[in-house]
């Protein structure tokens, strides 16, 4: 692709109904856009999106997504496992090439106000385009998930949000919206329904419980197994291969071992560790469909509506 290109990788609080996400995929057709890869997930009941293209058409793609979830999805009746507060949980612009981190932070409060203009949604910056230090870590702005942060914020003004309110959105909740680097969405699924030995493991693991830096992870039960999963946000300073080094030696306190794994929407190229023991447990993995810089030269079709 020619001039700056802009990924957005969009979380949506859906991924049980395919048609609701599908729709939600279609609307997010733009001029310009790619659509790189998009995902269910029903025990999680989330749906991921990635796209990519010139940074304004990728606001626009974006902001027709949030739209499109704000029809078709009523978090009052919404359950999963993963935390959410909107709808369209988190919308996060992700610089690929020419184009740098300030400036996709720049591109999501443009995204984030046209969220609120349009939908009357309101929205939570973090990361490089948090308006506030307390906001810059996604889970600080999630604390509580929908259910709490509606009542929250008629209470606490500390927790209202950055544009738009004082209240939610009474079905679609709040979107956060955020600038980053590349992720990686990583699951490792281990041969028990034991909850507590993933989320021990989780806790030792994550950055914030002084485990690795740039770790995020939970342990919760998916698809009838105990799963560890996790955001590795600092890819330079913790590869993958590091993370599920350190996953191993902790398991194996609990007599414990990961069986099978998965990875949530793309692998930045660098990340591609081909010959690694982690990338032997993904089930089916296609470089050509999965490692972001191959996919954008081949990316998927459009689905029709």
């Amino acid at each position: 692709m020619d001039g700056p290109v802009v990924a957005c990788v969009p979380n949506f609080s859906e991924g049980v109904d395919e048609a609701c996400v599908r729709a939600i995929v279609c609307a997010m057709r733009v001029e310009g856009v790619r659509l790189l890869d998009w995902s269910m997930d029903s025990d999680h009941n989330r749906s991921v999106i990635t796209v990519a293209g010139p940074p304004e058409a990728i606001v626009e793609a974006a902001v027709r997504g949030v739209g499109q979830a704000a029809q078709s999805i009523d978090l009052t009746k919404q359950t999963g496992v993963h935390p959410r507060i909107g709808a369209a949980d988190v919308i996060p612009f992700v610089p690929v090439s020419g184009i740098s981190l300030d400036r996709c932070a720049v591109l999501a409060r443009q995204a984030g106000a046209e969220i609120w203009r349009r939908f009357n949604i309101p929205v939570y910056f973090y990361e490089a385009a948090a308006a506030r230090p307390d906001r810059a870590n996604l889970e600080d702005v999630r604390r509580g998930q929908f259910e709490d942060l509606r009542e929250a914020v008629k209470k606490e003004p500390k927790r209202r949000p950055d544009i738009g309110g004082p209240g939610l959105h009474p079905t679609a909740g709040a979107c956060a919206v955020g600038a980053r680097k590349f992720l990686v969405a990583y699951n490792l699924y281990f041969d028990s329904t034991d909850v507590s030995v993933v989320r021990a493991i989780a806790k030792e693991l994550r950055a914030s419980s002084g485990g690795m830096k740039g770790v995020k992870a939970l342990g919760v039960l998916a698809h009838g197994r105990a799963q560890l999963t996790m955001n590795i946000t600092d890819l330079q300073a913790t590869p993958v291969s590091s993370v599920y080094a350190q996953v191993c030696r902790l398991a194996a306190r609990h007599k414990a071992e990961p069986v099978q794994a998965e990875v949530i929407g793309l692998l930045p190229c660098v990340a591609y560790e081909q010959e690694s023991e982690w990338m032997r447990l993904l089930d089916g993995f296609d470089p050509a469909t999965k490692v972001l810089e191959r996919r954008l030269e081949a990316p998927q079709d459009w689905p029709e509506p």
